[in-house]
């Protein structure tokens, strides 16, 4: 299995839904970086299950343990183990998944590609596997501030199923992000959401939706032509997500109505600085980052574990009907911002070091 992500900054993720615990292995960090659990344990808390009511129930602290590569607070540039335990696993709840696939969920794909699978929660299908890549990005992300201090990278969701949120990205801020349950920064189009929710939630159902990010005062330079393309590795990342169904940068499919005349992003001096009058390149040119806000969408679809009675199928080829059991989230956009912040901060700060490993010589 491809559990392991990144050049430079590399990172291997492990453990099940329901087994004794999940976490991260990260090699590439540079040593003396000061880092203790503290700096990890905001962003666990962020994805955390238990949040909200319109989130999964499960009780898990996610409290995490750094294992390995840290002495006396600082890195010391060996392998950087972090392990959360598990500690509210139900596995009872799926004893019906043993013998029943889920639909459009992972069972019946990793019991064709393996011929075993762990059917309690899920196991490695499981989104509780991206706690290993926050903790993770947690750590890249103090290597970014100390690379390059002014850097952000905010996500957040745009839109639940048909309630799209209104608003300038370039202004959209942590605070307003974090106001509210389902992580909206339009509060009036949030409250809406949450009802959206709610309702679904009722209707032991679930929805969909759209997070967008931007990263902002990203140096000019990132990107490896040809086939690490600053925008390809992104694309990777982000659809590597649980649920993720798209993915776009800047004007994405939109751009496809215009013409050249009106797409191209036509430059200007700012100072002693090369700026664009446009961006819908979304920050990103031949694979490179051009210094402007990187602008990324990325779709989620609706959460494939419903209550419902659906049609299905047994591991013995009869036809069945399945209603899923157990604790799951009726939209997962909310816990998946921190998800895309994450992801976004292990591709820039690979992108950072390969760089600097590239820029040795005077130019």
């Amino acid at each position: 299995m491809a559990s392991t992500f990144g050049t430079l900054f590399r990172i291997s993720t492990w453990g099940e839904s329901h087994g004794g615990g999940v976490g991260v292995v990260i090699d590439g960090c540079p040593p003396r970086l000061p880092l203790t659990e503290a700096d990890i344990q905001p962003d666990l808390d962020r994805r955390r299950p238990g949040q909200s009511d319109i989130v999964t129930p499960r009780k898990e602290d996610d409290a995490c343990t750094i294992l390995s590569g840290v002495f006396r607070g600082l890195t010391l540039g060996t392998p950087i183990s972090i392990m959360v335990r598990n500690t509210d696993a139900r596995p009872e709840a799926y004893t019906e998944m043993e013998t029943h696939y889920r639909p459009s969920h992972a069972d019946f794909t990793y019991q064709s590609k393996y011929g075993i699978r762990n059917w309690e929660g899920g196991g490695r299908s499981s989104a509780r596997e991206t706690i290993g890549r926050v903790a993770a990005a947690a750590v890249a992300k103090k290597v970014l501030r100390t690379l390059h201090p002014d850097l952000e990278i905010l996500a957040w969701v745009a839109a639940i199923q048909d309630i799209e949120a209104e608003g300038d990205s370039n202004a959209v801020t942590a605070a307003q992000i974090e106001a509210n349950a389902v992580r909206c920064p339009d509060a009036v189009t949030a409250t809406r959401m949450i009802e959206r929710i709610r309702q679904v939630r009722s209707e032991g159902d679930s929805v969909g939706g759209i997070i967008e990010a931007v990263i902002r005062n990203c140096p000019a330079g990132l990107g490896e032509p040809v086939f690490d393309r600053l925008e390809a590795d992104l694309a990777k990342a982000m659809m590597s997500l649980p649920a993720t169904k798209g993915f776009e940068v800047g004007s994405g499919f939109s751009g496809t109505t215009l013409r050249g005349s009106e797409h191209n992003d036509a430059f200007r001096m700012e100072g002693a600085r090369v700026r664009t009058t446009s961006n819908l390149s979304g920050g990103i040119q031949g694979g490179i980052s051009n210094g402007e806000p990187i602008l990324l969408r990325v779709a989620f679809k609706p959460t494939a574990t419903i209550a419902r009675e659906q049609e299905t199928v047994t591991v013995a080829g009869e036809n069945a009907t399945l209603a899923a059991r157990g604790r799951h989230d009726p939209c997962v956009l909310p816990r998946a911002v921190p998800l895309v912040e994450a992801m976004a901060a292990l591709v820039l700060c690979d992108h950072v070091l390969r760089q600097r490993a590239l820029d040795v010589l005077p130019r």
